[in-house]
């Protein structure tokens, strides 16, 4: 129910039934927070949502406007309600909550006096959700650009005589093959993010030996790791059965284990464990890195999030990994989660329940 459905419902019924009976019966059913005002700007009746958004923990009944809410522009637009007797839409935005609303304020007569209502609609996820996507369209564009405009200043430079050129034509088309197999893994990771995202991707969990499975995924990677001097160790227990989609879990791993070659040292480690609680098999990626700033671990699942922008885009990398890491584990019921020591290294955990 929008914000003027339930203005509308709430004054339509307070005109066709006792007002206090028929405040309090609609209070009940919206799902947006509501509050009513007397002359004085005391709250004579709220909601539940109001009371979560605003309470604090004690009741609002009794107070007065201004000390569960300072806002100029809030407080203001009640007063036109109870002495222009006229409607108002404005946009609210709380500091300690940290929550955007939407709110509609409008005059409402209760057995003869005049009250003020207002409905607060949480827009927080919508600003949220309006806010990644412009992020997501801003970056997508970004990334794609950049490939695009070498491909394109090399293929003019080939155009002009270069073509000719047997010293450095195999050197420029060399940067036009490479950047152009960058803009294929990165709108193969889009593609492949979007499915998930949208729940068009489905899994097949069945039982999986997860020493040989991490095998396999050491081999298809062991030539980047040897051209970094870089050591796999998989410390997974013989006879290690977990419950989960092996083609899902491969390209979960193979995600994790690239970038963790990728970012290490050179002659470093990566290893790959596994632990069992009551509820979870937990696989561990470590690396012998450089590790993560506190700063960026919060938001290094993020799509197209690099904690190390210009190394990532020099090494390679879509920016996406984690991103397919983090949903993939969620498809599971699971969970991915991080800890890094700055100079030490990096875990990146995959938590699956057991079945």
């Amino acid at each position: 129910m929008s914000v003027s459905d339930s203005a509308s419902k709430i004054l339509e019924t307070a005109e066709s039934a006792p007002a206090h009976e028929a405040l309090l019966e609609v209070l009940g059913t919206s799902r947006e927070g509501i509050l009513v005002v007397r002359e004085d700007t005391r709250i004579i009746a709220s909601n539940i949502a109001a009371y979560e958004a605003f309470g604090r923990g004690d009741a609002l009944e009794g107070k007065r406007l201004s000390e569960i809410i300072r806002n100029l522009d809030l407080h203001e637009a009640f007063h036109r309600a109870l002495q222009a007797n006229s409607s108002s839409d404005i946009k609210l935005e709380t500091t300690a909550q940290k929550r955007k609303y939407e709110v509609h304020i409008a005059p409402i007569r209760l057995e003869g006096v005049q009250h003020a209502i207002g409905f607060f609609y949480d827009i927080t996820q919508v600003e949220h959700l309006e806010t990644v996507r412009q992020e997501f369209l801003s970056n997508i564009s970004h990334e794609l650009r950049t490939p695009l405009t070498s491909i394109m200043a090399f293929v003019e430079t080939l155009e002009d005589g270069a073509i000719d050129d047997h010293e450095n034509n195999r050197r420029f088309l060399k940067v036009i093959r490479k950047n152009a197999g960058r803009m294929h893994e990165l709108i193969a990771d889009i593609l492949e993010l979007s499915l998930i995202e949208s729940g068009n991707v489905s899994i097949s969990v069945s039982q999986v030996r997860l020493r040989s499975h991490v095998e396999e995924v050491f081999a298809s990677l062991s030539k980047k790791a040897l051209a970094r001097d870089i050591s796999l160790i998989n410390q997974v227990p013989d006879g290690t059965i977990i419950s989960v989609d092996p083609v899902r879990l491969e390209q979960m791993l193979v995600n994790l284990v690239d970038n963790a070659i990728k970012f290490n040292r050179e002659s470093g480690t990566v290893t790959i464990a596994h632990d069992r609680n009551e509820r979870s098999d937990i696989i561990s990626v470590t690396d012998t890195g450089e590790g993560i700033l506190s700063d960026h671990l919060q938001r290094i699942f993020e799509r197209f999030y690099r904690a190390d922008r210009a190394r990532s885009r020099e090494i390679g990398g879509t920016g996406l990994g984690l991103a397919i890491v983090k949903h993939l584990a969620r498809l599971h019921g699971g969970e991915v989660s991080v800890e890094s020591i700055l100079s030490q290294g990096t875990t990146f955990f995959i938590e699956l329940p057991v079945k």
